[in-house]
């Protein structure tokens, strides 16, 4: 495979919203999504495990798809291993997903922050950092939540919406009771059940994610960048020549997306993925040799 523009990399389904985002403002950019299905769940694993794994498959996505970014698309991926990786591979562009503290912040009037993540993001000292960095006057209120990405990653594609947003609850509810006004998804698999998320939350608790950002700096990696929106602060630009011959062929139809894993542990996963698929009009590449 000729030189991707951009590989998303997760434990499963959690970063496929950064690339859906990415691709909603860049068409033209090639991606692949790398889920390491094998070895989900991340949150549960030690710090030494953690960094084993993702070198490993770092260095297969390197090998098979030569990609200008890597997005560590898992925020238990990145507060773990993003140090390691710059060092390991000092070559390779990396952009990590990590909780957005600084915007809860910004928006949070109680001063009572949620942080829902894995156990190993929650634990992880880097939280702290960027706690008294942007957030010094606010409370960070954590909670590890393996059971909702659990959930997530094995039903939530084909369950109702009734079932998400019922999963949901239990983490909202625990949020509320301790006064907190902003919810942070500190975990990428909870993108997939923003929505439902925000719904239970109603008006007195506002869900914030790092999306925005993280495809941002993504998309500053590459020089040349076009198609960005306005609200991104980036001029729009329409038409055929819109978009850099850096992202695809230029004046072409939008480029691939392609979508691999490492193998499945459950059979009943094949389905979630294949309804990945055809909602996100994704091409399935299959296992990651």
């Amino acid at each position: 495979m000729s030189k991707v523009d951009f590989v998303f990399m997760d434990s499963g389904t959690g970063g496929i919203p950064y690339m859906l985002q990415l691709k909603k403002v860049c068409p033209t950019a090639s991606c692949v999504y790398v889920a390491d299905t094998e070895h989900f769940p991340y949150g549960e694993k030690t710090h030494e495990q953690i960094v084993k794994l993702v070198l490993a498959l770092v260095e297969k996505i390197i090998y098979s798809f030569e990609p200008k970014v890597i997005v560590i698309a898992c925020n238990t991926m990145s507060v773990n291993t993003l140090d390691v990786l710059r060092e390991v591979f000092p070559d390779q562009h990396f952009v990590g997903t990590v909780p957005a503290i600084k915007l809860a912040a910004s928006v949070s009037k109680k001063r009572r922050i949620g942080l829902l993540a894995t156990k190993a993001t929650i634990e992880n000292p880097y939280n702290l950092d960027l706690k008294n960095h942007f957030a010094s006057d606010c409370e960070l209120v954590l909670r590890g939540d393996g059971e909702l990405i659990s959930f997530i990653e094995h039903k939530s594609f084909t369950a109702t919406q009734e079932e998400r947003e019922l999963a949901c609850v239990p983490s909202v509810d625990f949020f509320k009771q301790k006064d907190c006004d902003v919810i942070i998804l500190g975990c990428t698999h909870f993108l997939n059940v923003k929505e439902e998320m925000q719904k239970v939350c109603g008006k007195e608790i506002q869900v914030v994610d790092s999306v925005d950002g993280v495809v941002n700096r993504a998309l500053s990696l590459c020089k040349g960048v076009a198609g960005m929106c306005p609200a991104q602060g980036v001029t729009e630009k329409t038409g055929a020549n819109a978009v850099s011959e850096d992202f695809g062929v230029q004046g072409a139809s939008p480029s691939y997306s392609l979508l691999y894993i490492t193998g499945f542990c459950d059979k009943n996963d094949e389905k979630e993925y294949d309804v990945i698929c055809e909602r996100y009009a994704l091409e399935f590449g299959g296992v990651l040799i």
